[in-house]
């Protein structure tokens, strides 16, 4: 029969179980063998009697590492790193917890640590592992698009530019909007899965669709998250992205993002408040607002082919848009984004508080109480409850949950900001609406 050590020291501890060498001794020898749950047990017990000691401590959170469980580990770890002489071993154990935590730049500042303190705690494979994890991690440098500046300045540092992104949000991550997804993936997503199909009936792949509704509900999320459902590189530009105090400048910045768009397609072009970019031009006073409207509509339709550049433009006053934008091949699919509905706020709110300590919540209860809350809304009503919640933990010292009551008495504080611009948009859907183009305004206000 194998002898077996950890017998020969349970019995001796049952002797005499306040000798705190025996009880490492058998921790640790229980650690070497891998039985990995009777060491935490054991630790656990000694730590009962010596709740101090770092050895034991430390062994305990090796415990635990060995088992995944990793956030428990970490706290441990960073109790004992927090000593005013920590153990170079401590370094090392936090170095692997946060390597497998996936975090290898804090897991090399740990290695590095650990090594100083004690160089013949060297882990080349370790090291490796790290670095590896490192080169995988680091994503390259964003390419940038160059605008505006002084055509006659020598320092190129003085110009703007714009990234480009690769977003890895999708419409898994967008709550609610349903009937805008679905015209999303008819008008953008279908081209691109089915591009012979859409050759052979001779529509070209990209176009322009104009997002409209109020503040808030999440146009620009729902425009990231298109280019994400498709791996397409996505470029958002603002008012003050194109705007510039140099005559002809407006109209430069305006043709190099089109043209950095045609190079890396399939690219998603989002315009936000593009009212203010696109104003009507009877409106305008000035022949500059003029000028980067035709620019603009040049570049929609002009010379160049935008077979593979998918435009995307979110306004929150659609009436404000010169109609010359609306015509086919520009701005030709005009899609409402209201309000989430009952089912798209619950949704919301669970994307939301996923990362959240939270309780029995009940969410339809809630989203019943916040009828017409953007989802800029819903994100503040969390951030009150939260900020309750988090006053009441910091009082009794220990992580409380969030619960449903937290959120109703939030309610009384957050209204729907949602209202005041449906009080203007009834108007025009009434009263400015000869080609119904705000239709579903007015069916939304019905309902």
């Amino acid at each position: 029969m194998e002898y077996d050590e950890t017998s020969g020291l349970r019995e001796a501890i049952e002797a005499s179980p306040d000798n705190l060498p025996l009880r490492k001794l058998l921790v640790n020898a229980l650690l070497r063998q891998n039985r990995h749950e009777e060491g935490e047990i054991e630790a656990k017990d000694a730590l009962r009697i010596f709740p101090n000691d770092i050895q034991l401590k430390l062994a305990l959170a090796e415990c635990f590492s060995e088992q995944d469980k990793l956030s428990m580990a970490l706290v441990i770890i960073e109790e004992i790193t927090g000593h005013s002489t920590p153990p170079a071993a401590a370094f090392l154990l936090e170095a692997k917890l946060l390597l497998k935590s996936k975090n290898p730049q804090d897991a090399k500042i740990s290695y590095e640590k650990a090594v100083l303190l004690n160089p013949d705690l060297k882990d080349t494979f370790l090291e490796s592992e790290i670095n590896l994890q490192i080169g995988q991690n680091v994503e390259p440098e964003p390419e940038r698009i160059r605008l505006g500046g002084n055509p006659n300045a020598d320092n190129e540092d003085t110009d703007s530019s714009i990234g480009i992104e690769r977003p890895k949000v999708n419409f898994a991550d967008v709550g609610g909007m349903e009937k805008v997804k679905e015209e999303i993936n008819l008008k953008i997503i279908s081209p691109l899965k089915f591009p012979d199909l859409y050759k052979a009936y001779g529509k070209e792949i990209g176009g322009g669709i104009l997002l409209y509704g109020p503040p808030g509900c999440g146009k620009t999320f729902i425009a990231r998250a298109t280019a994400g459902e498709v791996n397409a590189n996505f470029i958002y530009v603002g008012i003050s992205d194109i705007l510039d105090m140099w005559v002809g400048g407006s109209e430069k910045n305006l043709h190099a993002i089109f043209e950095k768009a045609r190079k890396m397609k399939p690219c998603v072009l989002f315009f936000d408040e593009v009212d203010a970019l696109a104003a009507n031009r009877t409106d305008l006073r000035q022949s500059a607002g003029k000028n980067v409207i035709n620019q603009f509509l040049f570049e929609l339709d002009g010379q160049y082919s935008n077979d593979g550049v998918l435009i995307l433009g979110a306004t929150n006053a659609p009436w404000h848009l010169d109609n010359a934008f609306r015509r086919g091949g520009r701005f030709s699919r005009v899609i409402f984004v209201p309000p989430p509905d009952a089912k798209g706020r619950e949704e919301i709110l669970r994307i939301q508080l996923k990362d959240k300590p939270v309780g029995k919540i009940d969410y339809a209860k809630i989203a019943k109480k916040t009828s017409d809350y953007s989802g800029a809304d819903l994100q503040t009503l969390i951030d009150i409850a939260t900020e309750g919640k988090l006053e009441e933990a910091m009082r009794k010292g220990k992580l409380i949950p969030l619960e449903t009551d937290d959120f109703i008495k939030a309610i009384k504080k957050q209204k729907a900001t949602t209202k005041e611009w449906f009080g203007t948009a009834k108007n025009y859907a009434m009263f400015a609406n000869e080609a119904g183009i705000y239709d579903e305004i007015l069916e939304y206000l019905k309902k």
